[in-house]
């Protein structure tokens, strides 16, 4: 899995929580970025994190995320395992 194909469905993700179609992710990105992006919808991006790439997150693993770029570390870190 590369970075590109991460951010990609990322985007997908964002866009489809947020209803927002105008959503570009970038390694910065964070929630001060997202308008609507508060504690519920940090759930709702988990689990459709999640359910894309066929992959759980313990809690401890997310708290910690700075943004968008964390995450995506995150996941190419969890598919080399």
């Amino acid at each position: 899995m590369t970075r590109e194909y991460v951010y990609e469905k990322m985007n997908e993700i964002f866009r489809t929580v947020f209803d927002d179609e105008d959503i570009t992710l970038h390694d910065e990105t964070n929630a001060e970025d997202i308008e609507d992006w508060d504690s519920l919808e940090q759930i709702n991006l988990i689990v459709a994190i999640e359910n894309e790439f066929g992959m759980m997150f313990d809690m401890s693993e997310v708290a910690d995320l700075a943004n968008v770029g964390e995450m995506v570390d995150l996941i190419l870190s969890k598919d080399k395992e």
